[in-house]
């Protein structure tokens, strides 16, 4: 699905060069939910914006659900983006003046798509968000938690194959968060691809894996057996062979891995 090799990110100036990322390499699988921290400073945001094609990357190779993305000009990297990818955002950025089915509406209006469809398409978020009562309602008229809600059910309506989430519950307070968070999670058992950046570990430990960054490279990657063996329905046995190999992968011992390759 996401599949980064050697990849860095330079910026330059006239008189120094500061690497952003540094041969970051990271893949994630469909259906997969990853946990990306990491101290301030430390590249996560660059990543996340490379990886939704906000921003160029300077070296390496960057592959998107089987799509070479080197070499794509603004035009074709604004159409895969489009397509392929939904965008959570810290501070919601819904449109204060359009009510919550038309903030919703935006990204298939740009898409083109006719009336008819565009309707059945935000009837059906809504409703999976739990939000179908608050259609007409404006952002100031909602909750913190319910415009993160709208956030989301807006990333969700293009059916994206990947979905990126930046401090999703960094705006909100402990409940809403945690409503936020298992909404998160019940995308994720329904075969959502997510990738969540969050400075809060206890958030991080409820994703499929975590991956560590400092310095602009991946140091420490975890995998929780427990959530793997849920998601999977697998006995302690098929938990084993299925995880036992990532375990060992993490810590350094098995063969032909490296912290820095996940």
């Amino acid at each position: 699905m996401l599949d980064m090799k050697h990849l860095s990110k330079i910026y330059r100036t006239e008189v120094v060069e500061t690497y952003a990322l540094r041969d970051f390499t990271i893949n994630v699988r469909e259906g997969e939910f990853v946990a990306v921290t990491g101290p301030s400073g430390s590249g996560k945001t660059t990543f996340l914006t490379i990886a939704g094609l906000l921003e160029e990357f300077s070296g390496g190779e960057y592959w998107l659900d089987g799509v070479d993305t080197r070499g794509l000009n603004d035009r074709q990297r604004s159409r895969l983006r489009n397509e392929k990818i939904g965008f959570v955002f810290q501070s919601f950025n819904l449109i204060p003046d359009l009510n919550v089915f038309d903030n919703i509406d935006v990204p298939l209006r740009y898409r083109g798509m006719p009336g008819a469809e565009r309707k059945r398409r935000i009837h059906a978020v809504l409703e999976r968000v739990g939000l179908t009562s608050r259609m007409r309602h404006y952002p100031s008229e909602m909750s913190g938690g319910q415009q993160q809600r709208v956030a989301i059910a807006r990333a969700l309506v293009g059916e994206p194959r990947l979905l990126l989430a930046d401090e999703p519950t960094g705006n909100l307070d402990t409940h809403m968060a945690r409503g936020v968070m298992e909404l998160l999670e019940e995308l994720h058992r329904g075969g959502a691809t997510i990738v969540m950046v969050t400075h809060d570990p206890d958030l991080a430990a409820r994703a499929q894996r975590q991956v560590h960054i400092i310095d602009g490279t991946i140091v420490e990657l975890t995998a929780d057996p427990r959530l793997v063996r849920e998601e999977r329905g697998e006995g302690e046995g098929g938990a084993a062979a299925a995880t036992g190999g990532a375990g060992r992968g993490a810590q350094g011992g098995a063969p032909g891995t490296t912290p820095a390759k996940v």
